[in-house]
């Protein structure tokens, strides 16, 4: 049995570990707090399941290992200076943006992009944290702080949020998913719907955008793409270097997930398009408790992290891959009185992509 290792204990090295298991390979996610000396050996694979992480023993070790799969690759796509630098460089689209440096000041951000401008902290923040808005020219401020370490970016009134999940052998052998729409409250991503035959036409576009960025850091395994759509134009958003969130309905709607994906890469074993059974949907658990009700409903596949629940916080995920859109909507009816009421606005709008 092959050993890889994952830099990160949280749901995603977790839910690799599982997907681990029918490939005959030992997965070992390692918690980063860790101070244990671990049996690495030299022909291992390391991998990640996150961009960012502190110096402890045990990730001290892992990310000095040979065989750690992309590791050039964080630093530069966890500093959304450099990753944005990156994106410009290949000459995709995204919003206009510009680093805050020591001379920037809110007049002069509003001068360049607008009147609604999204200050992000280079590093960190997730979910919608580390932004703030500046909303009110004349008035706003950059905060204490915040210069060299954010970027701005101008308001972008898009029609929808979506994100494609490609994966990438060592040989440069590029699959995807199809695109999945997204929709996010408060940022933080609460439902997501794929693949829907009215974005059809965006893949082969997608796919060319997400493959230029893969291809040009030589990337293995699986990154997503989040991008904003206005019209059939495509805007990249973020770039994630591992699996992600909006890739999570693959463990359902698709023959391979996005975590075996990134695991075959990884191990260097056979990748191959994913066949795609139905259209799936994906309810993001956020700050709720676990209801077993939730597992009386038909069709729903869940998925519990093991966290403390905390507002805000994910705690799992609810996949449904069914054979039609009003299977999938009947399902959702006899979900919607197992969740709070503000899940009544989401499973609306999933409801409202199968019509």
């Amino acid at each position: 049995m092959s050993r890889i290792w994952v830099l990160g204990a949280g749901q995603l090295g977790q839910m690799l570990k599982h997907a681990g298991m029918p490939l005959n390979l030992d997965v070992q996610a390692i918690d980063i707090e860790s101070q244990e000396t671990l049996p690495l050996q030299a022909h291992e694979q390391v991998t990640a399941e996150r961009e960012q992480w502190p110096d402890t023993v045990a990730t001290r070790q892992l990310a000095s290992h040979g065989a750690f799969v992309n590791l050039q690759t964080f630093p530069r796509l966890a500093d959304r200076f450099s990753q944005k630098s990156i994106i410009d460089q290949l000459d995709l689209a995204t919003a206009p943006w510009q680093l805050v440096d020591s001379n920037t000041s809110a007049e002069g951000l509003h001068e360049k992009l607008g009147e609604r401008v999204l200050l992000k902290q280079r590093t960190g923040g997730y979910d919608g944290r580390g932004q703030h808005w500046l909303r009110e020219p004349g008035r706003d401020a950059v905060p204490d702080g915040w210069h060299e370490m954010c970027i701005a970016e101008q308001a972008i009134d898009f029609d929808e949020e979506m994100s494609v999940v490609g994966m990438r052998t060592r040989e440069g052998e590029c699959f995807f998913y199809p695109l999945t729409l997204n929709l996010h409250v408060d940022g933080i991503l609460l439902g997501s719907v794929a693949p829907l035959p009215r974005l059809g036409h965006l893949q082969e576009k997608a796919e060319q955008m997400l493959a230029k960025l893969m291809n040009h850091l030589d990337y293995v395994g699986v990154m997503a793409m989040e991008c904003f759509r206005l019209g059939d134009t495509l805007l990249v958003n973020e770039l994630a270097p591992r699996v992600h969130n909006s890739g999570h309905w693959t463990q359902a709607g698709a023959n391979i997930s996005q975590f075996e994906a990134h695991l075959r890469a990884v191990a260097s074993l056979p990748l191959v398009q994913p066949t795609v059974k139905n259209t799936s949907v994906m309810v993001n658990l956020v700050g709720v408790d676990y209801q077993t009700t939730w597992l009386s409903v038909p069709g729903a596949e869940v998925y519990w992290y093991g966290k403390d629940v905390r507002p805000g916080r994910k705690v799992g995920h609810i996949n449904f891959c069914l054979t039609s859109g009003g299977e999938t909507k009947r399902a959702l009816d006899q979900l919607q009185p197992l969740l709070p009421a503000m899940y009544g606005e989401v499973l609306d709008w999933l409801r409202s992509q199968l019509d």
